[in-house]
Parts: structure tokens; sequence; C-alpha cells
């Protein structure tokens, strides 16, 4: 397997300022990509508004040549939940389903917390226009924490496969203080579904850990290929990940022969950071889409998204 990168496609600009450009100051991250036609997809992603809180917007570009935007939307399609709903600070795109006529948005919400920074869960809004607006199914989420996984969970990738519904989604195991501050550690699980909303967790892990230095497993992108299962995620470590590269987001990859038992193949990916620019620093939250004898990876570069996704073609 060898990607070839193919460059830097869509980062925000910095705002002139007004209201009109105070929900999208700064990131396009986790690239979600649908098609539109055969000439056009739909690329939605999260972005930052002034006070740090993400919203999910849109860009559509050329299929054959994704490089080429097309049009760029003027407005968030999925904004901030309810005062003191999970998603009261954030909404960020993680996957879209076909279903009944409809769209199914899979999305992870965002809450601050005091003893920790952050909580995610997951929830559900629903699309009847073809993707350019969405309402949110429930206010509450679909997937949170339980008994068995007390912590967060966050980022899945649902298929549909003769009326079962299969999920593959982040979930944290726990945080650890690491010089005086909390981070959190999180790998890949399974869950399945007759309903899309109802989901049943049996504490599956699809990916784990391979060594204790190793710390976050995220964003799952999965493709049936005949027989064979293709999952493409991202892995960090728990030290400095933020400001050391050697142990920032790297894109992974793992087969599987049921989406369920997972062998880990990160060395086969053929694509790592870049010795300059944009993704020269981490690579991370892949997408990949498949368009006609073409298969895309969508990702986010350095700052978790604050430069941008690109993309590469598998040659």
């Amino acid at each position: 397997m060898q990607w070839k990168k193919k460059g830097l496609i869509f980062a925000p600009e910095q705002p002139s300022g007004g209201q009109d450009s105070a929900w999208m100051v700064s990131h396009a991250q986790v690239p979600l990509v649908d098609r539109v036609d055969e000439t056009t997809l739909r690329v939605y992603f999260g972005t930052r508004d002034e006070h740090n809180r993400t919203v999910t917007t849109y860009i559509e570009v050329a299929a054959a040549d994704p490089a080429k935007i097309l049009y760029v939307h003027d407005r968030p399609v999925l904004g901030l939940g309810s005062l003191g709903c999970f998603d009261d600070n954030g909404a960020m795109p993680s996957w879209m389903v076909d279903h009944d006529g409809k769209k199914y948005f899979y999305y992870t919400g965002w809450n601050t917390s005091t003893t920790v920074p952050y909580r995610n869960s997951l929830g559900l809004a629903i699309s009847e226009d073809g993707g350019r607006s969405f309402i949110r199914a429930y206010e509450g989420p679909i997937v949170d924490r339980t008994a068995k996984e007390p912590h967060f969970c966050a980022v899945p990738c649902v298929l549909v496969e003769e009326g079962k519904w299969r999920m593959w989604y982040l979930s944290c195991v726990g945080w650890e203080i690491f010089e005086g501050k909390p981070e959190p550690r999180y790998h890949i699980k399974y869950a399945e579904s007759a309903d899309g909303v109802h989901w049943q967790r049996e504490g599956i892990v699809c990916i784990d850990f391979r060594s204790d230095a190793e710390a976050g497993i995220v964003r799952p992108s999965v493709i049936k290929d005949g027989s064979l299962y293709r999952m493409w995620y991202s892995f960090r470590g728990l030290k400095h990940y933020r400001t050391d590269k050697s142990s920032s987001y790297r894109i992974g990859y793992a087969e599987s022969p049921d989406g369920i038992a997972w062998a880990r193949k990160d060395e086969d990916l053929g694509l790592d950071i870049s010795a300059s620019g944009w993704d020269s620093e981490m690579t991370a939250y892949p997408y990949v889409y498949v368009h006609g004898e073409q298969r895309y990876m969508f990702y986010n570069g350095n700052g978790f998204g604050k430069s941008g996704f690109g993309y590469a073609v598998l040659s």
C-alpha cells in the first residue's frame, strides 16, 4: 500500500471581523465525505468559533479532483446544542449513513468539565434535504458513558450490513495525570444496533494499545473490501503529543475478516508526515472514500486540524 499525497484542500482564513465570520475562526477538523453526484463531493468538517467551540459546516469539491473547491458553505449545518445538553460546547462531524431517503449524521458532542478538560458523547442528527441542513433527532446523546464505560466515547464509524448497524467508536479507558494535567487514554471498540439509534455494547475492543507509551487511538474509517474489512485510524503517544511530533498523531491501518477481530498493520500504511508544510508535525483523523476506481484519503495535519485538511490517493 502506498498513498501519494496531493496536498492541502482547505483551511479557514482568518476572519475579517463581524458576526458573520465569528463562527469559523480556526480549524477544519475531522473531514467527512459524502457524495452529491458523480462530479461533486461534499466535505463536512468541524470548525471552531471565537470561543473555541466546534460547529459543523461543509465545502463542495470536484469528485475527480478534490483540490478544486466548488463551493464554501456560509453557515453551520449543525450548531451548538441547548444550554446544559451534552453538545452545548461543540458538535463535531463523525459519520454519515443514507437510510430510508434520509441522511443519518453521527456526531461527537462536547462538554467542558471541571476535574478533566472535557467529556464527549455521541449524537444523531437527520437531514431530509440531501445533507444541506440537519435537525437533531434527540436533545440527548444516543451513546454515552455507562456503568462499564465510565469516561467518554466519541468519533464513530457506522456501516449497515443486511439490516445490522455496526459501529466502531472511540472509548476512553481513563485519565492519567502528566506534568500536573489530566490526559485521556482511549482505544477503539465495537457495537451493534437494529435501528441505528439503540446500541448494544459488549466491551469488544477492536484496536488496542500496542504499549503503555501509546495513549490515543481515534477516528476509525472502515471499508469492506470483498471479504476483508480495512480500517484506517490515527494513534498518538501519552506524553508531549501536542508539542513533540515524534509523539503526535500518525495514521494507522488494520485488517479483519469479520470487522471484530483486527490485526494492526500500521507499518503497511505508506503515509507519514511531510518534511515541511501543513502536515509536517502530524497526520490525523483519516476518512477513506472510493470514487470510481480511485481510493482517496482525506485527513488532517498539524494542530489537530488547525492547518486544515488535505488528501492523498492510493497508488
